[in-house]
């Protein structure tokens, strides 16, 4: 589809039959559903209000053969000027249900970690506390293994429900794996390298005083708001961690805190950080990534590896 090319009347009115015509969105701006506050329109942005309808609304596009993108909080993305082709599905807003039984925790794929969290420490049950404060989805912490502080979604995952995407023509399927099926790594999972969809999630966690869970959730994120600059829009963390170093601490030492491009900064309060101090443009972001690669490889010899993820037309 060539840039906001109109959709087949067909197409959008089976996927309003699916969500409801109030979920389907037509060129709607991406910076309005990313943490960077960053990037052109979606052609189609579809909210589906269940699992069951987003593997629906997922063969419906399969079906009729237009691409898509599934964006929970999104807050590792940068999405480019020019916006995303196709249809772009959105679970923050409408897939959140949330359900303890047990030592488990049941959730949907657009369920924000900090809600999670929150109904986790209710119930009495720690091991979500160090990822309380991601600022992501369950989806799209099972899909980079999100983490921090020493803790990882693989930590506490147990399994997730997953679609399977098929050839064109033909319906996804529906499996559970187990989390040892998932191949987890680094900022990584067989989920995003084998391009699965993300349906719900199951955590095995332990019970604990809901006291202590609360002390040590309010500890960390003390030492979040802390060091990152929270109050600004940003993707998190820009560099993965290279071996043996701090993206940040390499970053400061070059000489590039507050270093920008147009309306993009390294942030002052944490080098690792780059932030949107206005009307940022994914070309800045792109020209200060750039930029800061150059300076730490040229000074420290270090290759630098952004962690934030670019999706759509730059």
């Amino acid at each position: 589809m060539h840039e906001h090319e109109s959709f087949n009347p067909d197409l959008m009115c089976a996927l309003g039959g699916i969500v409801g015509e109030d979920d389907v969105l037509m060129v709607e701006p991406m910076k309005l559903h990313t943490t960077f506050r960053i990037g052109g329109p979606a052609d189609l942005l579809v909210r589906p209000h269940s699992p069951e309808e987003l593997v629906r609304v997922l063969d419906t596009c399969t079906f009729a053969d237009v691409p898509v993108t599934i964006v929970g909080n999104g807050s590792d993305l940068l999405v480019g000027d020019r916006g995303i082709r196709g249809v772009v599905v959105l679970l923050r807003d409408t897939m959140q249900a949330i359900s303890v039984s047990g030592t488990r925790v049941t959730a949907e794929a657009g369920a924000l970690l900090r809600d999670v969290a929150l109904a986790a420490a209710d119930a009495g049950l720690s091991g979500m506390e160090p990822l309380w404060g991601i600022p992501a989805t369950v989806g799209g912490a099972c899909f980079m293994n999100a983490g921090a502080y020493g803790g990882q979604t693989a930590d506490v995952l147990e399994s997730v429900e997953v679609y399977v995407p098929s050839k064109r023509g033909q319906r996804g399927s529906v499996c559970t794996l187990e989390a040892d099926q998932l191949a987890f790594g680094y900022r990584k999972s067989r989920i995003n390298s084998d391009g699965l969809v993300v349906l719900r999630a199951t955590f095995a966690l332990a019970p604990d005083s809901p006291d202590a869970i609360r002390f040590a959730m309010d500890d960390f994120q003390a030492r979040r708001e802390e060091k990152q600059p929270l109050e600004m829009p940003s993707a998190g963390s820009t560099f993965k961690r290279p071996e043996g170093y701090f993206a940040g601490k390499l970053i400061m030492d070059a000489g590039l805190r507050g270093a920008s491009v147009g309306a993009a900064q390294v942030s002052q309060k944490h080098c690792g950080f780059v932030v949107n101090t206005g009307g940022a443009t994914a070309a800045d972001v792109c020209g200060l990534i750039e930029h800061i690669q150059t300076e730490v490889k040229r000074q420290f010899g270090v290759d630098l590896e952004p962690e934030v993820r670019r999706i759509g037309e730059f």
